[in-house]
C-alpha cells in the first residue's frame, strides 16, 4: 500500500487528522520529506512506516497513562544529557531513584585516591 493521507491515517489509527497535526507540532511524528504545495500548506501523507511509529506513541501514552506533552517532554530528557542527569539527580533527592550503583573500578579508584592524598599529607 502507498502512502496515505491525514484523514485515511487518523481514521486507521483511530485519532483525528487534527491530534496528528498537534504531535506534529510536538514532533512526536517521524519528519516529512515533503515540500510545501499550493498555497504554502503541505498535504502530508503517511507511509506504512509512518503508521507503524505513530502506532508504537499512541500505544506508549496508553499504556503509560500520559499525554502527548508528557511523551515529547521524555523525548527531549532523553535527547539532552545535561537535561537527563539533572531529571535524574531530581529523582534521587526526593527518593523517586536510587542512585546508580558504585562499580568495583569506582570503588578501586577512589582507593587509590585516598592512599595517595594519605601520603602526600606531612606527618
Amino acid at each position: 500500500m502507498g502512502e496515505v493521507p491525514i484523514g485515511d491515517a487518523a481514521a486507521r489509527l483511530g485519532t483525528t487528522p487534527r491530534m496528528l497535526r498537534y504531535r506534529e507540532s510536538l514532533g512526536l511524528l517521524p519528519r516529512t520529506k515533503e515540500l510545501p504545495s499550493g498555497r504554502g500548506h503541505r498535504h502530508r501523507r503517511f507511509s506504512e512506516g509512518d503508521l507503524s511509529a505513530i502506532e508504537e506513541g499512541l500505544r506508549m501514552e496508553h499504556d503509560y497513562d500520559i499525554t502527548p506533552t508528557a511523551l515529547d517532554f521524555a523525548l527531549q530528557i532523553l535527547a539532552d544529557p545535561s537535561a537527563m542527569a539533572r531529571v535524574r539527580a531530581y529523582g534521587e533527592r526526593v527518593g523517586r531513584l536510587r542512585p546508580p550503583p558504585t562499580r568495583a573500578l569506582d570503588f578501586e579508584k577512589q582507593k587509590a585516591l585516598r592512599l595517595l592524598s594519605e601520603r602526600s599529607q606531612p606527618r
